[in-house]
């Protein structure tokens, strides 16, 4: 079983590099964020093409937006919550089968924050601390077990998440006030799926910013100032079937891509 997560940055833009990605990597099981579709014009029929008979989409015109596409067959999770009253479409769940039982499946796009790290003077820093409270919470309150987080967590937690613990240590994403709060969401019964590949004393990224002019150029320190945004986490029960995991950096060189890349996991039955 393969599972893919990506912040595609507009699905309906983005459309041809989903068909190659899929193409080239044939995933039983994408997970989208930042779609920025409404659900009544969701491109259902183009993915369809792409082999996924299965499809969720929760989504609102120009920002935000979650799907699930997937080869095997899904069944809706309902119960889930309106984080922070909101109804802004972060957060869309399904469980399917692997080996004959089923595995539950969250897909989550959390607020980016802004750019002050200061929740009285910033409403959307404050709204992302309270979504991964509230998120944090809810999963204490739940019984996890065979359960699979992925998506954008726009925080990079570890000190080996980001390209400069110190000089980011006040910047949004890798602040004490979100890292701690992830962390304690993971710990609540998960496992860091990614890290459970690549030590945490080793660099590991996810995405680098589109103000990197010099991106597309042959130079090798472009990879050097990144950030893990994008996570996989899954419940300990589970970590026996974690084969191997992939972040796929090249996509970040096509043309017209997003600045986030894919995340690969591979379950074995």
């Amino acid at each position: 079983m393969r599972i893919v997560t990506w912040n595609i940055n507009s699905l309906r833009l983005r459309l041809p590099l989903l068909a190659r990605l899929c193409a080239e990597l044939q995933p039983d099981i994408v997970c989208l964020q930042e779609t920025k579709v409404p659900d009544d014009l969701f491109p259902a029929d183009a993915v369809r093409k792409l082999g996924f008979a299965h499809i969720q989409h929760r989504g609102m015109k120009s920002y935000n937006g979650v799907a699930i596409l997937s080869r095997v067959g899904l069944v809706p999770l309902d119960d889930t919550p309106d984080w922070c009253t909101r109804s802004d479409c972060r957060h869309i769940a399904a469980s399917f089968d692997m080996g004959g039982q089923p595995i539950e499946l969250h897909n989550f796009y959390v607020p980016a924050g802004g750019d002050i790290p200061d929740p009285e003077a910033n409403p959307k820093f404050a709204h992302k601390l309270a979504f991964v409270d509230e998120a944090h919470a809810w999963f204490t309150g739940r019984d996890n077990r065979r359960a699979i987080l992925v998506g954008d967590l726009n925080i990079a937690p570890l000190e080996q998440d980001v390209w400069n613990h110190r000089q980011l240590l006040k910047i949004v994403s890798h602040t004490p006030a979100e890292t701690t709060r992830l962390l304690a969401w993971q710990a609540c019964g998960f496992v860091d799926a990614m890290r459970h590949f690549v030590p945490a004393d080793e660099k590991l990224y996810t995405w680098w910013s589109y103000r990197n002019r010099n991106w597309t150029e042959s130079n090798p320190d472009r990879w050097t100032r990144g950030r893990r945004l994008d996570h996989v986490w899954v419940t300990p029960d589970l970590t026996p079937s974690l084969k191997d995991m992939m972040v796929l950096r090249e996509t970040r060189d096509w043309p017209t891509t997003s600045d986030h890349v894919p995340v690969v996991v591979d379950f074995a039955p």
